[in-house]
């Protein structure tokens, strides 16, 4: 179980997750919503023809757009390295206390045009009970929708780590078994090959391509809907090496590690790769590796 000290797991920061996250709240959020207007003495909400009609498409509309825009902002925030589980709750919580301060204005000034009636109620209650409210219609589809993503994760590193259960009309020998192989999101084996023609592995937010050489040594690039810290999981302790939020780079074929300006960088054997950044994040794991090998 995570603490609230944790890094925050980057799956749930893509950008398909963050879509998917929002399009689900709001349906949930909208069902829950009406669902317990019979429940609640302040509530206003109704979609047929009404005076509230119009006061509950604007309030959608403002909510939903706090909504995109924090996730917008998580989104940009998905590679900093010290964003934690702590700092998500933060963050949700205010998208929450801010909703409910929008729907507390919505609500007296309903009152006012005569389309709901707060019988003189105190606004810190009616704060107080839009807050509940706004945790169950967006805390519990974000816990939700953390969860089957998380899964769904785990699915996919357990699959990139398993090569045996593929199907294959033909055994697999042992050469076989010591191949990198690569799945795609969906769990369909997409790309195998010998970890001796594997170069580098970029990213490309929910896309990787894979740098390798075929059969006749010219250099390739394959690309394939998958997510490099799925790559990082599945690999650790082999001579896959994470090198930077965009790289993970075959330690086998380092050429050169150098120390510049900007700080270290990768040169790998063949002329046809780029020169490759390490970050400071991943630095002293880059360094390890090669200390390990002298």
């Amino acid at each position: 179980m995570r603490s609230l000290k944790d890094q925050f797991p980057r799956v749930l920061l893509g950008k398909h997750q963050l879509v998917m996250t929002v399009l689900f709240a709001a349906f949930f959020s909208l069902l829950f919503l009406l669902v317990s207007i019979p429940f609640s003495h302040n509530a206003w909400f109704n979609l047929g023809r009404s005076e509230a009609f119009w006061f509950t498409v604007v309030f959608f509309v403002f909510s939903l757009a706090i909504v995109s825009f924090s996730k917008v902002g998580l989104y940009m925030l998905r590679e900093t390295a010290n964003f934690t589980v702590l700092h998500y709750v933060l963050w949700n919580t205010v998208e929450i206390l801010l909703i409910a301060v929008i729907y507390s204005f919505f609500t007296i000034e309903g009152d006012r045009f005569g389309i709901i009636d707060l019988h003189n109620m105190q606004f810190w209650r009616l704060f107080l009970s839009a807050v509940v409210y706004g945790v169950i219609s967006l805390g519990v589809p974000y816990i939700i929708a953390a969860l089957y993503f998380m899964l769904e994760e785990k699915d996919n590193t357990i699959r990139l780590m398993n090569y045996g259960n593929v199907v294959s009309d033909a055994p697999i020998s042992p050469s076989e078994e010591k191949r990198i192989t690569l799945f795609d999101n969906s769990g369909v084996l997409k790309f195998s090959i010998n970890p001796d023609n594997l170069y580098f592995i970029e990213s490309d937010d929910n896309y990787i391509q894979v740098w390798y050489t075929d059969s006749g040594g010219e250099m390739k690039r394959y690309m394939l809907r998958c997510r490099l810290k799925t790559i990082e999981d599945s690999f650790s302790g082999s001579d896959l090496v994470r090198c930077h939020r965009k790289y993970i780079i075959n330690i086998r074929r380092v050429r050169l590690l150098s120390s510049g300006r900007e700080g270290y960088s990768l040169e790998l054997e063949s002329d046809a790769t780029p020169r490759i950044p390490v970050s400071k994040t991943y630095e002293q794991a880059v360094l390890a590796r090669f200390n390990s090998r002298a």
